[in-house]
């Protein structure tokens, strides 16, 4: 307990610090794989730490990795950078000065308490057992970075690979400030987008049988895809699908020849998501046949499911709960449908995800969720989330996870 005490004092002593290092990143924010401003307050924040750093060739990643004073398993932390393009309304004194760009998910928030980790940590290397790899990582937000710094071998970058990765997420509202949750098994959604092009022979609006409209078929389409989801799956593997986009025609009296749409998909287990790929786009065909049109359908799968070890989830409610107190740890019922490129870490070795309620007001369901131009972020869970890191790393057993 007393490194837990201690893992803390020193996150509350770097509360200024971190601040500052979080407003300086939410100044500048930098959307996709590479953020050059990003990496260099990143290098320049850990510089002196005496840390093995390397930087990315695919993406402006940021790799350090600190040697434990002792032997042991290494653990990997990782903090995603980058941002959205979303125009910012908060009307903080230190928002975004680009315009259309925004920390709207709390990246910022995220790098800046993995920084405080790694100082935390490396004023303490001597009794440390094992090595640490703070991974920072472009393009969370769609661009699948993890996956690229996985293949550029963050998880060997300590030499043997990590036995354990942990990756904390703030929230703008749905949690209480300060609360920590997380859930052992399927935490997030896997991820996939549906795109489907309806190809009739356009026409004048006046004479609709003499071309091949594909607006009613596109309309049964959608209609028909959300009674499937109620219909053909189970509530207890629940499956999200929301049509995003609809595109097609040029004016009120003319048929078009194309209509184009996408959906993205939501599911929890490989089971669903190969259903999925497959019935969908049987229904849509099916469909288009019916009304004697063309379909092109194709389904991509983006992230799959990112699956917390209930090793490493134990190990976060118990740490998050000594260091805390436990009506700070909050046991996670169900998963969230949201996905993450965290997934291609889990995927590969035991792992958790946590998330951590960073609203400002003092009711967290009336705030503007993240994504959102209002979401906001508290300075104040910095200190915590940054010893919540540190303590992840100094709290292992001999082996970690339960694979």
């Amino acid at each position: 307990m007393r490194d837990m005490e201690r893992a803390r004092d020193a996150a509350d002593r770097l509360a200024p610090e971190l601040t500052e290092l979080r407003h300086a990143l939410h100044r500048h924010p930098e959307i996709g794989l590479h953020l050059p401003v990003t990496q260099q307050t990143v290098l320049k924040a850990l510089a002196g730490l005496g840390l093995e750093i390397s930087t990315g060739k695919q993406l402006t990643s940021v790799t350090a990795v600190l040697r434990g004073g002792r032997p042991g398993p290494a653990v990997l932390l990782r903090a995603d950078m980058d941002a959205l393009p979303v125009q910012e309304r908060t009307g903080v004194d230190f928002a975004s000065r680009i315009d259309g760009v925004m920390h709207a998910c709390g990246h910022d928030l995220h790098t800046a308490m993995l920084v405080g980790a790694a100082r935390i940590l490396a004023e303490r290397r001597a009794d440390l057992a094992g090595d640490v790899v703070f991974m920072f990582q472009p393009g969370e937000e769609g661009w699948d970075g993890a996956r690229l710094m996985i293949e550029e071998g963050v998880l060997d970058a300590a030499g043997p690979r990590v036995t354990a990765a942990y990756a904390l997420h703030v929230m703008s509202a749905r949690l209480p400030r300060g609360e920590f949750a997380t859930r052992p098994g399927t935490v997030l959604s896997a991820c996939s987008e549906l795109t489907v092009e309806v190809q009739g022979h356009g026409g004048h609006g006046s004479v609709p049988h003499l071309g091949l409209d594909p607006v009613p078929a596109t309309a049964e389409m959608v209609l028909a895809l959300q009674t499937m989801v109620t219909r053909r799956f189970d509530i207890f593997d629940p499956v999200v699908l929301s049509v995003g986009t609809i595109h097609g025609g040029t004016a009120s009296n003319v048929l078009p020849d194309q209509v184009r749409f996408q959906a993205t998909v939501r599911t929890f287990s490989p089971g669903s998501l190969a259903r999925m790929q497959e019935e969908t786009v049987r229904l849509c065909r099916q469909i288009g046949a019916a009304h004697g049109l063309t379909v092109d359908v194709s389904f991509d799968t983006q992230y799959p499911a990112t699956v917390n070890d209930p090793g490493c989830a134990e190990r976060v409610a118990r740490t998050a709960a000594d260091l805390f107190g436990p009506e700070r740890y909050t046991h996670m019922d169900f998963p969230h449908a949201g996905s993450e490129d965290f997934s291609r870490v889990t995927d590969q070795v035991p792992g958790c995800f946590v998330v951590y309620g960073a609203c400002t007001g003092d009711d967290h369901t009336v705030a503007a969720d993240n994504h959102s131009g209002s979401a906001a972020f508290a300075d104040e869970v910095l200190a915590d989330g940054a010893a919540l890191y540190a303590a992840l790393a100094m709290r292992r057993p001999a082996t970690e996870g339960s694979r």
